[in-house]
């Protein structure tokens, strides 16, 4: 390996990418401060190459100076998986201007997008084309295909089309060596080794960098229609989803939960935004039904489940919208919360899988557990019920300072909370994943068995440990070499 002086390498980035897509100057803080404004890193420079042929020669030079690469989509993380360090040393791989569509395929339903596309450009792209594109999450607006990749991302919809990697066909990818690998077949069937799209996919750009992927696309449903449903506990919320799956099957397409502290930070930071029956109970859900016969069929069977509800006590008020907007109207509530939550302050957030019918247990004595170490605390409970996710977020007590309150209390809070989520045979990162915020935890909950075959794949991969060190694996904990 040659390690070069940093002129040198901006100048072959240069080179490589264009003057102007190498920043090294300037304001950077668009790159180098994570979404919740926790950190501000500093880069050696930002490279925002144009196609995978750039990508793939920026690899190679910054590999031959022995300089680390942190790939970025959106910059839209919360487990700073995609900010540089403090060090000036690293070099920000951004995939921005990797934003197009490269083909829609209707007959073999598939869409083949590179990884700096915006997911709502790829959701609009499909929807033009009669298709639905699943994938969904508050920051559809700013969040990319590759980084929902790296991440494996979840969101609102995995309860019927699953997470990211199921929704995956192929990848294309360059390796840590600067070599491409195109797997970009649209094939669902392809037994003939290992399953390299698997083990990239959630990787967090810690063995290669994602520049295009092969997505499945949906038909698109006749009707998609909501209902708000106040509920007089979780453990009433688990049962509603029971019997919405029972009578609904795989119409289903949504289940959110929601305590009403969440919900009051909606109302207090976005008064503009109608919420139904807020005040009546300490929970509420979103439900979504979706159906390719009519809408009159959809309604139909969404009452009937609604009215089976109420008789069995899961429900105690329900709001149905009148229409689209209405129903949209309901989403952008629940996607308002992450956005009321940061301007209520600072909070230490938590994204945990835990067995849904383990969940009521979980929160009640979690709850109480928190509440005594830390008094007066406020719980921002919401999430994804339906596939076992909760955004389990910790706000300081009221007029504390928020701060102050991270300093003297994450890393106690998120002891506490992770050790309850491994008694219930959970996961500490349901859709967030690992990044370096939980790089020092994961040895805690994670196998030693699982983390030693982590150790050897990056080893295996990454031996000179360019790509995004001090993610997932914590950078002394990666057996890995740059000799």
């Amino acid at each position: 390996m040659t390690l070069e002086s940093p002129a040198s390498l901006l100048a072959q980035l240069a080179r490589i990418a264009g003057t102007g897509h190498v920043l090294a100057d300037g304001d950077l803080a668009a790159w180098e401060v994570d979404w919740r404004q926790r950190t501000r890193g500093r880069a050696l420079a930002v490279v925002l190459p144009a196609d995978t042929e750039q990508v793939a020669a920026v690899v190679r030079a910054c590999g031959q100076a022995g300089t680390a690469i942190v790939p970025q989509g959106g910059n839209t993380g919360l487990a700073l998986g995609s900010t540089p360090d403090a060090t000036a040393t690293q070099v920000v791989l951004s995939t921005r201007r990797l934003n197009r569509i490269r083909e829609l395929d209707p007959a073999n339903a598939t869409l083949t997008a590179e990884a700096g596309c915006i997911l709502q450009q790829v959701q609009e792209h499909a929807a033009a084309a009669g298709f639905l594109f699943p994938l969904s999450l508050a920051a559809k607006g700013s969040c990319t295909l590759g980084g929902n990749l790296a991440t494996n991302a979840g969101g609102t919809q995995v309860l019927h089309y699953g997470n990211t990697r199921q929704l995956c066909l192929g990848l294309e990818v360059v390796t840590a060596q600067g070599e491409i690998w195109n797997g970009l077949s649209g094939l669902r069937k392809d037994n003939t080794g290992y399953a390299l799209r698997e083990l990239l996919i959630g990787s967090e750009g810690t063995l290669g960098v994602i520049t295009a992927a092969t997505m499945k696309l949906e038909p698109m449903p006749a009707a998609r229609l909501a209902a708000w449903a106040a509920v007089p506990s979780l453990q009433a919320a688990v049962d509603l989803l029971h019997l919405a799956r029972q009578q609904l099957g795989p119409a289903l397409t949504g289940f959110e939960a929601m305590n009403q502290f969440a919900l009051g930070l909606v109302a207090r930071h976005h008064p503009q935004l109608r919420i139904p029956l807020l005040g009546e109970t300490p929970w509420y859900v979103l439900l979504e039904n979706s159906d390719h016969e009519s809408e009159e069929h959809a309604m139909a069977r969404f009452q009937a489940l609604l009215e089976l509800a109420l008789e069995h006590g899961h429900v105690a008020n329900v709001a149905l919208p009148e229409n689209l907007q209405q129903s949209a109207q309901l989403w952008e509530v629940r996607e308002s919360i992450s956005l009321a939550q940061a301007r209520e302050g600072l909070n230490i957030k938590h994204d945990i899988s835990v067995p849904i019918s383990r969940i009521p247990a979980f929160v009640a004595e979690t709850d109480a557990r928190l509440q005594q170490a830390v008094p007066g605390i406020r719980m921002v409970n919401f999430g994804h019920l339906g596939d076992g996710n909760l955004h389990y977020n910790v706000q300081a007590p009221e007029g504390a300072d928020g701060p102050a309150f991270l300093r003297e209390q994450e890393a106690r809070v998120n002891t506490l909370v992770f050790d309850a989520v491994a008694r219930c045979g959970g996961s500490i990162s349901a859709e967030h994943g690992i990044g370096s915020f939980k790089a020092a935890a994961l040895p805690r909950y994670k196998s030693a068995v699982a983390l030693a075959l982590m150790r050897r794949i990056k080893q295996a991969l990454d031996p000179a440990g360019v790509m995004n060190p001090g993610r997932i694996l914590q950078v002394d904990d990666q057996s890995t070499s740059a000799e």
